[in-house]
C-alpha cells in the first residue's frame, strides 16, 4: 500500500461557540477525497487546516513528509487552494493570475492552459479583472489553477457551484484525468457526492 500524500493526526479544532473537529486521524491518498456535510458541519474549516491557513488547537499534519509546524512555509508551498473570498488578485486579470500562480509552483504546465480555458468558457473573459467576473466565471479560473498548477494537494471548495453543465462535465473528466496521477491528492468539499467522480475516500461531517 503506497504511502499517503497528507497524513492527519489527532487534529481538534473548535470555534468559541462551537467544537468541530476532535482528535479527528485521517490519511488523505492520492486521488479525489470527498469531505461531505451539510452547512455549519466544518467543510470550509476543514480545507483551510489542512491547507494550514487557520491553527489547530492540536494534532499533526504531515505533507509528503513535510511537517505544518516544523516546516511551515515548505509545507504550504506543496498546496493549491481555492480562495473565492480573497480579494488579493482582484485587480489582476485573468493571465496575470495564472502567472502568479505559475510563479508560486514549479510544476505549472503553462501548455494546459488553453485547453482549460477552452474547456471552462472562459476564453470571453480573460482579459477581465478578476473583480469583474461572475462568481461562476471566478470558480473556472480557480479551477483552470489548480489543473495547471501541479501541486501535490489540491483543496477544492464546493468547486461545481455556479457552474453550467458543460462546464461541470468538462470539470469532471479533467479532475478524474489528474486523480490517476500518484503524486497528487484532491480533497473536495461537496454537501453531496459527485457523480462521475470516482473517490479514493470519503470523510462524512453530518447534516
Amino acid at each position: 500500500m503506497s504511502t499517503p500524500i497528507l497524513q492527519v493526526s489527532g487534529l481538534s479544532f473548535a470555534y468559541p461557540e462551537r467544537e468541530l473537529f476532535s482528535d479527528l486521524s485521517l490519511n488523505i491518498p492520492s486521488g479525489v477525497t470527498l469531505v461531505q456535510g451539510g452547512d455549519g458541519r466544518g467543510k470550509t474549516t476543514l480545507l483551510q487546516l489542512l491547507a494550514g491557513r487557520m491553527q489547530a488547537q492540536a494534532g499533526r499534519l504531515e505533507l509528503k513528509g513535510i511537517d505544518l509546524h516544523t516546516e511551515g512555509e515548505a509545507y504550504r508551498r506543496q498546496i493549491f487552494c481555492m480562495e473565492l473570498r480573497s480579494e488579493a488578485y482582484d485587480q489582476m486579470n485573468v493571465p496575470e493570475y495564472f502567472a502568479s500562480v505559475h510563479a508560486a509552483f514549479p510544476g505549472f504546465d503553462a501548455s494546459r492552459l488553453p485547453a482549460l480555458i477552452e474547456g471552462l468558457s472562459l476564453t470571453p473573459h480573460v482579459e477581465k479583472k478578476l473583480f469583474m467576473l461572475s462568481t461562476g466565471s471566478k470558480r473556472k479560473v480557480w479551477l483552470a489553477a489548480a489543473f495547471a498548477a501541479g501541486a501535490t494537494l489540491n483543496l477544492l471548495d464546493d468547486p461545481f457551484a455556479g457552474l453550467d453543465q458543460a462546464s461541470i462535465n468538462f470539470v469532471v473528466k479533467t479532475l478524474n484525468a489528474a486523480a490517476l496521477n500518484p503524486q497528487q491528492a484532491w480533497v473536495i468539499a461537496l454537501y453531496e457526492p459527485p457523480q462521475g467522480v470516482p473517490l479514493a475516500q470519503t470523510l462524512d461531517l453530518g447534516d
